[in-house]
């Protein structure tokens, strides 16, 4: 019974999470085809489809996530293609950024900066390219972000982590325990509970900046992603900590033992990555199954109080 339960939860998440990416697929088309011809319009963002510049209009900055992008137009700023195929005719008046598709320059139109692809862009003759021609594994200097920039914000981080564990200790003294009795007794409500916090909430974030109207509250709750996931992340390490680490011992150890192994994982590329992923997840679930059986005893236990039939009067 309790496979079918979680079985059922991970579909219910699974399918709302194609919900938002469906929401968001369809929302993206029609609010960026809405320019009449010869008329001068904002900035053209489509999230999936197709990106139409029609000859005669002018946009801003030309963007789009998943699909082609065609440009007969003119664009004052850039044209970002992240995965799918630019053909520019038109003009733009600054760079052209295809990262994963096709960059074909048609005779007659003009670039003023550079052409970034990943293969070589077809440049017909009569085009006007006036930057240089780039790949796109080489336009960003990922050099200059070194060991020692990794490791000064490894070092940041770690303390960050530090403080705000021991202080989550300080202030919420059964923590510790609640969370690891969370992960036991309920390790997959956890889990999925983890999932769903960390990867639908920045799809609502996104959702709500799409729809303009709750733009503030979307960028509220990107700004809050920081600070909820590195909660989430130091509640999976005294969960780490905990489970090395049995009874009697104190839980400042126990969470420094954790602290310190989620933190040498860290330093290993692509390791840290996920063990920071699955810290995080896991702390994110933990916590919210500490607060709902927090919640469940005030539910549960005043309606039976409230039915129970007063005693029997006394008999001489």
């Amino acid at each position: 019974m309790g496979r079918r339960r979680w079985s059922s939860l991970w579909r219910m998440l699974f399918a709302a999470s194609l919900f938002v990416v469906a929401a968001l697929a369809f929302a993206g088309p029609a609010a960026a085809q809405s320019s009449d011809e010869g008329v001068e319009s904002d900035d053209q963002i489509v999230l999936n489809g197709t990106l139409v510049v029609p000859e005669g209009e002018t946009v801003g900055v030309a963007v789009i996530l998943n699909g082609s992008a065609t440009i007969e137009g003119a664009v004052r700023e850039s044209v970002v293609v992240l995965n799918g195929d630019a053909e520019i005719s038109g003009s733009v008046a600054e760079d052209v950024i295809v990262v994963n598709g096709d960059l074909v320059v048609r005779s007659g139109a003009e670039v003023g900066g550079d052409l970034v692809s990943r293969d070589t862009p077809v440049v017909e003759d009569g085009a006007r390219v006036r930057g240089s021609t780039t790949n796109i594994a080489t336009r960003f200097d990922w050099d200059g972000f070194g060991f020692a920039s990794r490791f000064a914000w490894w070092v940041a981080y770690s303390v960050s982590s530090l403080v705000l564990g021991l202080v989550l200790l300080l202030v919420l003294p059964a923590l510790g325990g609640s969370a690891i009795a969370a992960w036991r007794d309920r390790t997959g409500e956890a889990i999925a509970w983890g999932v769903g916090v960390f990867f639908l909430l920045p799809l609502v974030a996104v959702l709500l900046i799409v729809t303009i109207i709750a733009l503030p509250l979307g960028l509220f709750t990107l700004f809050a992603f920081g600070l909820l996931y590195t909660i989430g992340y130091v509640a999976g390490l005294i969960v780490v900590g905990r489970l090395v680490m049995k009874p009697p011992t104190s839980r400042f150890l126990s969470f420094l033992v954790g602290w310190v192994i989620a933190r040498g994982l860290a330093l290993i590329p692509v390791v840290g990555g996920l063990a920071w992923l699955l810290a995080t997840v896991v702390g994110l679930g933990v916590l919210v199954v500490v607060a709902r059986r927090h919640q469940a005893p005030e539910d549960t236990t005043s309606p039976v109080a409230a039915q129970t039939p007063p005693p029997p009067p006394a008999t001489a």
